[in-house]
């Protein structure tokens, strides 16, 4: 499938989820449209998550920043495992806050806030993280199969490929989405070789287990323009030429 035609046929895909949420008023959000939906249910879904047994192996955690995932930062806080978040469009060279929960100076639930955590938490190379045993996603949508798409903008697959380039995305860590259950179809979802899939669909109602989600084996240079890999330096501190 031509790039065009599969960033249209992802935003359909969109399109449809977002609609879906909105006349079912399963969002928070005013307008749901361009975001990873916070979702009604986000903390049932955070709890459900918790009784797994990946979670309760679980030490070292990175997480997306949105609203849904929330519950999840402020658990895994709550319960001693270390939170890597994104620094906004991986725009500094140290691209992860480190949220350590022996260092808070205030509670797990504020610690999450994207907001406090850029007041409070120091900022960490990709090499200074410890390999990871959960990634936490957000999602537009997903399917059983474990394929995913976001939002578009790609920064959650671009941390995947920098973190599995660094060897800290190993065969036992374990990608999850938690998502509201209009959030997850049956019919396909149109993938390239750098989205990342997931292990486990985590919703308020059930988990879902994915067989053999696709996972990027490093960064996909041919698919970043030259202006994406100099606006993330830890990108161009990776990129030869």
């Amino acid at each position: 499938m031509a790039a065009n035609s599969l960033d249209r046929a992802k935003q359909a895909v969109r399109t449809q989820v977002w609609d879906a949420l909105t006349t079912a008023d399963a969002v928070y959000d005013a307008s749901v449209h361009g975001r990873i939906p916070h979702f009604k249910g986000a903390e049932q879904a955070a709890a459900r998550l918790a009784a797994l047994p990946a979670w309760r192996r679980a030490s070292f955690v990175k997480a997306v920043p949105d609203k849904a995932q929330l519950p999840v930062r402020a658990r895994a806080l709550e319960e001693g495992k270390t939170v890597y978040m994104a620094v906004p469009k991986l725009a500094t060279l140290k691209p992860f806050y480190l949220l350590d929960p022996a260092a808070l100076t205030v509670s797990p639930f504020e610690a999450a806030s994207p907001r406090t955590a850029a007041a409070i938490a120091p900022t960490v190379e990709v090499d200074d993280l410890r390999p990871l045993d959960l990634i936490i996603l957000g999602s537009v949508a997903v399917n059983p199969n474990g394929a995913r798409i976001g939002k578009g903008a790609g920064y959650s697959d671009i941390e995947f490929a920098l973190l599995t380039e660094a060897g800290l995305v190993t065969p036992e860590t374990v990608v999850i989405t938690t998502v509201h259950p209009l959030q997850v179809i049956e019919s396909p979802i149109p993938t390239t070789e750098h989205d990342v899939g997931v292990d486990l669909i985590v919703t308020p109602d059930g988990t879902i287990t994915c067989p053999t989600p696709h996972r990027p084996a490093g960064v996909d240079w041919s698919a970043l323009t030259t202006e994406k890999i100099a606006a993330i330096p830890a990108l161009m501190a990776r990129h030869t030429p």
